[in-house]
């Protein structure tokens, strides 16, 4: 029999909630709920947080048939052609609280790549003990060729210097070490020493690493294993060790020419080291990579040729590749979800399901970007939440529990929340989004979303809760 928590005279509809947070669910045997078709998002998680018995207030968010409802109860009956007389199955999830801005960090060229170092970043997590919990630091790679690490007061407290062109990717490898790459075709490692005050801190360049024959656009590092993946535009992806021990000579041919004036010399060089191997396949230039998220000796990329491909690292092998229907900038592994986000130059995200058994290419379209969608970022907190830059000069983030069936079966979901550069408040909306484009993004369980791009400015953004 339904509980009735609602005395008033008005339609009624029963709903049985659920939830997937096992932190946050109702006992067992709570059964169908007969409420007012009136009610909307705040009454329906105000009845939860009572049933709950919580102390505090959780803010809640409600899934009706994979949409977020964000109408009274009625409203989504009557737009969606749903019967009052059904028992309505309600998901109930914690409330993605509003990214709002934070802070803004000039440089003086655009910035191509973003990473954060936290208590609760990977290479922070990978280190164990051997990091300071209370230091939070955001590396920068830009245009100008530098990279810059820097301190939550908005001061550079370090500058590597050492490409010789715009960095294009840039990587903290663990709290002591970062990785880099760009336009020269070269991978740099880095030793990180830090220090709180602007200027005090310092990147010392301990490796070089030659094999790709055009630029390295991106980059994927796993602490545990030494191992970094390489997506370049000579269509191959990189294997590299960081450790010297472990790396082949480089390529002669692929060695500046100065090299040889520099043997003569009696001046110090940096070690040079080769891939581990180069992965074939690509027809076009290789826009990203990432290690699978459970088992880092599988890695997947994305390419201009439309292809998602698969690897064994270990056999450096390509088991398997997905044709989509346009160029690929960018990729992330949801691995809970047990999908592949991908950034098209077709404006949109095609989520694309790895395994073997899958019988589609798409399992949803994420809609909503006016321009390529060149980043992409899991969120920290949840396993169906990410957030996407885009040259359309504005971060997404998105839900894939959201999600509504359109005409040939086809699964889109839209945004939840909308990040707009800072810099372009004020100012004439570009779709195409000139002077503002986005070129990377990360998300941080504690210092938040960070971006950067073509205003020369890295900006943060926090849900900060109440």
């Amino acid at each position: 029999m339904a509980t009735q928590v609602s005395g008033d005279r008005t339609a009624q509809v029963r709903i049985h909630l659920k939830t997937r947070s096992s932190d946050i669910e109702l006992p067992e045997d709570t059964g169908p709920i007969l409420v007012s078709t009136e009610l909307k998002r705040y009454q329906l998680s105000t009845l939860v947080n009572r049933l709950l018995e919580t102390e505090k207030p959780i803010p809640l968010e409600f899934l009706i048939n994979g949409q977020f409802l964000r109408t009274s109860i009625d409203e989504f009956l009557t737009q969606n052609g749903i019967s009052a007389e059904t028992t309505l199955s309600v998901e109930y999830v914690k409330a993605l609280i509003p990214p709002l801005y934070v802070a803004s960090y000039e440089h003086d060229d655009w910035v191509s790549s973003v990473d954060v170092l936290s208590q609760s970043s990977r290479a922070a997590q990978w280190a164990g003990d051997r990091y300071d919990a209370s230091t939070q630091r955001i590396l920068s790679g830009g245009y100008d060729g530098l990279l810059r690490v820097w301190n939550m007061s908005s001061e550079v407290v370090a500058t590597g210097q050492g490409h010789t062109a715009s960095v294009k990717a840039a990587r903290f490898m663990s709290p002591t070490q970062v990785v880099s790459s760009g336009f020269d075709r070269t991978l740099r490692l880095w030793k990180y020493e830090d220090a709180e005050a602007a200027g005090t801190a310092s990147l010392t360049p301990t490796l070089e690493l030659y094999g790709h024959k055009a630029a390295v656009d991106n980059i994927a590092v796993h602490a545990p294993s030494s191992r970094i993946l390489s997506a370049s535009s000579d269509h191959t992806v990189g294997i590299w060790s960081t450790k010297k021990a472990e790396g082949p000579a480089a390529p002669e041919s692929l060695l500046p020419t100065a090299n040889k004036r520099r043997k003569l010399s009696t001046a110090k060089t940096l070690p040079q080291r080769g891939p581990l191997s180069l992965l074939l396949g690509h027809q076009s230039q290789v826009s990203d990579v990432c290690f699978d998220e459970k088992d880092a000796t599988v890695a997947y990329s994305s390419s201009w040729d439309h292809s998602v491909k698969t690897w064994d690292l270990t056999t450096s092998t390509c088991v398997d590749t997905r044709t989509t229907a346009q160029s690929l900038f960018s990729i992330c592994h949801l691995p809970e979800a047990s999908l592949l986000a991908t950034g098209t130059v077709a404006r949109h995200i095609t989520l694309i399901d790895p395994r073997a058994s899958a019988t589609t290419i798409s399992a949803m379209t994420l809609r909503g970007h006016t321009n390529a969608v060149v980043s992409l970022a899991r969120d920290p907190n949840s396993s169906y939440q990410l957030v996407s830059g885009s040259h359309d000069g504005t971060c997404k983030v998105w839900d894939i529990r959201s999600v509504r069936n359109e005409a040939g079966s086809e699964r889109v979901g839209d945004s939840v929340y909308t990040i707009e550069r800072e810099s372009a408040k004020g100012k004439p909306k570009s779709v195409a989004g000139e002077g503002v484009k986005v070129f990377s993004v990360a998300w941080d369980r504690e210092v938040g979303v960070v971006s950067g791009g073509e205003d020369k400015r890295v900006q943060i953004n926090k849900g900060l809760s109440t």
